[in-house]
């Protein structure tokens, strides 16, 4: 594989693309014309068909999340941030599917681990803002502490269709 690949993917909610780095890992899934999306990503991606082993589980992995038969992403991701930023979205993968969190709650979540009396809803919005793997660490879970749906790159409309997913799916159990 090549330093980095950009892989093209038309979701339910608009196409993505992936970037998927020389060891496999994800480190890049964004909506296309989203806020921050990248602009070292190639114009012209081609949706290829196959380019190993991430590429196959990341476009099975969101084919079943589309259709809500999947709740937890196995696919192996490595989001390029500081270390704060790492923090919070490890943080957002511990939001359970169909079920949401708030900035002040990640806030105190993160200063309970650190140790401190507080941390700035503020701070840990600015990074949940900068997410770079849109679905897979769930930004979209985070809500305002009054319950309102604020502050998602991907769009208020994506982050509507999102929960209103998972909540139509949180119980649901495939069977094989």
């Amino acid at each position: 594989m090549k330093d980095k690949c950009y892989v093209k993917y038309p979701s339910k909610w608009g196409d993505m693309v992936a970037k998927i780095n020389s060891t496999g890992a994800l480190i890049g899934l964004w909506f296309v014309g989203q806020k921050h999306f990248p602009k070292d990503i190639p114009l012209e991606i081609e949706q290829m068909p196959y380019i190993g082993q991430t590429h196959a589980l990341l476009l099975n992995e969101l084919r079943a999340y589309e259709i809500g038969e999947l709740k937890c992403f196995t696919v192996s991701v490595d989001p390029e941030g500081t270390a704060f930023q790492k923090e919070v979205w490890n943080l957002l993968r511990e939001i359970p599917y169909g079920e949401t969190s708030t900035y002040g709650e990640i806030g105190c979540e993160i200063a309970k681990r650190r140790g401190l009396s507080s941390m700035s809803s503020q701070a840990v919005g600015q990074a949940i803002g900068r997410n770079p793997i849109s679905i897979i660490i769930p930004c979209h879970r985070v809500i305002g502490k009054d319950g309102s749906l604020t502050g998602y790159a991907g769009g208020i409309d994506r982050k509507t269709s999102l929960l209103a997913l998972e909540q139509a799916h949180k119980g649901m159990i495939k069977l094989r």
